[in-house]
């Protein structure tokens, strides 16, 4: 029978962060299968006791503890969450008091700050590139490629809008994304629009298995999805990348992150969101 636990991230506000740092650990043990909730927004006496209930009605049905990993900074409802029936982890109790004692400084224990709106440069800078990536998503514009901090190019169905999502998203970066279309292969070369850019370019590729499976979820049985024409185009699109000298990144077995890291990391940009 399968090792199954139950985890709750518990948030006084959108669980981001507890969820981000949560799975980071969760990953580490591969022989349990977690079913995974979130209840944010727990501000008040009145959300931690539905919270609590939640989470023991849990503990009855499972026969086992649930985990709960916390990120509520108000010290008397994260010290109430420990009243659940639960394995609790609570984030702030395990680093603040000693980064506290490191700094010689009490923490501020204000709700919110990791997510809010502290530095209105970076919200611009995120909702300036999250524009750009969508107007020069799939190859829909050639406008304002001079702008681009990145270019990403590929066959269909690669990773590529994801990828450029992510950047523009988490990063502030200005990604263009372009797939390579039946012309490009006939020609042998990349779009003369792009190239043009070549020094902002990145090329992502994929095992061509891979590439089936996931275009045989979109267009099952037909060409575009074959064996065949995934082999055809992903070894056309590498070749064209090698002549011009471009960068390429295989996502197969990489992360949407591992991806945009790498490609921050090699095109020496920075984030400018944190």
């Amino acid at each position: 029978m399968p090792n199954r636990r139950s985890v709750f991230f518990v948030s006084d506000r959108t669980g981001i962060t507890a969820e981000a740092l949560g799975n980071s650990l969760l990953t580490q043990f591969d022989g349990v299968d977690f079913r995974k909730t979130t209840i944010p927004f727990v501000d008040s006496s009145e959300a931690v006791d539905r919270a609590i209930s939640q989470i023991n009605a849990c503990r009855e049905a499972d026969g086992k503890r649930p985990i709960v990993i916390s990120s509520i900074v108000n010290e008397q409802l994260s010290e109430r969450m420990r009243d659940s029936d639960a394995f609790v982890l609570d984030f702030f109790q395990i680093f603040i008091s000693p980064l506290e004692q490191e700094l010689g400084v009490k923490s501020s224990h204000a709700a919110g700050r990791s997510h809010g709106l502290r530095n209105q440069g970076e919200y611009f800078t995120r909702i300036e590139a999250i524009n750009y990536v969508l107007a020069h998503d799939d190859g829909q514009s050639i406008k304002e490629l001079d702008r681009a901090q990145v270019i990403l190019v590929g066959v269909s169905r690669c990773g590529k809008t994801p990828t450029s999502l992510y950047l523009g998203l988490q990063c502030g970066i200005r990604c263009a994304n372009f797939p390579l279309t039946p012309d490009d292969f006939e020609r042998g070369a990349l779009p003369d629009s792009i190239v043009r850019h070549r020094d902002k370019l990145f090329g992502l590729t994929i095992a061509p298995d891979r590439l089936q499976a996931i275009r045989q979820e979109r267009k099952p049985h037909s060409k575009y999805a074959s064996a065949e024409q995934c082999r055809y185009e992903v070894a056309a699109a590498e070749r064209m990348m090698r002549d011009a000298r471009i960068q390429v990144l295989n996502t197969s077995t990489k992360s949407i992150e591992e991806l945009a890291t790498t490609i921050l990391l090699e095109h020496k940009l920075d984030r400018h969101i944190f």
